[in-house]
């Protein structure tokens, strides 16, 4: 019963680790386009103050929209990545008291 218990343990372990190591991968492409599109963004502000055209405001409205629901998208993974990382801790801390 307790090896059937620890078992079940490091399945779960194994299969948090995976997830934490996607969300992390997840995160460096989502924060470094989150760096090209707040580039992007600050570009189309200062074209909007030249040039002071509706079409130049539209591009800044639209590029900063962009890099903000960016910013919300990484926020979330990680949030994700805190979560996921609690569980683990639960389970290790699981784990380390059966084995005592």
């Amino acid at each position: 019963m307790v090896l059937m218990f620890r078992k079940s343990l490091e399945k779960r372990l194994l299969e948090i680790s995976r997830r934490i190591k996607k969300e992390k991968e997840d995160l460096l492409v989502a924060e470094e386009q989150l760096i090209s599109l707040i580039d992007d963004a600050d570009e189309a502000r200062i074209r909007s103050l030249v040039s002071e055209t509706a079409i130049s405001d539209n591009d800044r409205r639209d590029s900063a929209r962009q890099s903000e629901n960016m910013e919300k998208y990484c926020h979330k993974i990680r949030n994700e990545i805190q979560r996921l990382e609690e569980i683990q801790d639960g389970l290790l801390d699981k784990l380390n008291t059966e084995n005592i």
